[in-house]
């Protein structure tokens, strides 16, 4: 699996590595595929309050992380996966604005789901992305 690169960011990601050994993003070639990113500070860990803290705070992980793996963010995703406890008009309401500020230019795939629970206590929120790097030359 040499040809696999995987990453963990400073904070949350790395204190993920260690306690659940798992790896924020895999750089496949030119693609990156993003591990659920929550609504966490990611230096400490603690969550956001509100659904729309949550939500705000997942996607600016996920740009840390799609940096962190070498991509330019958000303008490079074109696949999304989010996993909510609640799908209120509140909770989609957001995710579609976050969506929208996110990737001005362009509407990635959005996969949408309700779920009864996600994988740290008081989330709310879990979102997943794939993006792709385009090659030089």
């Amino acid at each position: 699996m040499s040809h696999l690169q995987y990453y963990a960011y400073d904070g949350v990601g790395k204190r993920n590595l260690e306690k659940y050994y798992y790896s924020q993003a895999v750089r496949i070639d030119n693609r990156i595929e993003c591990a659920g990113q929550g609504g966490w500070n990611p230096q400490t860990g603690e969550l956001a309050p509100t659904i729309q803290g949550q939500i705000e705070k997942t996607f600016e992980n996920i740009d840390l992380n799609l940096r962190d793996a070498g991509g330019a963010g958000w303008s490079q995703v074109y696949k999304i996966r989010s996993y909510h406890i609640e799908l209120s008009p509140e909770a989609l309401g957001a995710t579609i604005a976050a969506i929208r500020k996110w990737c001005p230019d362009h509407a990635p795939v959005w996969t949408c789901v309700g779920v009864i629970a996600l994988g740290e206590e008081g989330m709310l929120v879990e979102i997943e992305v794939e993006a792709q790097i385009p090659r030089e030359g």
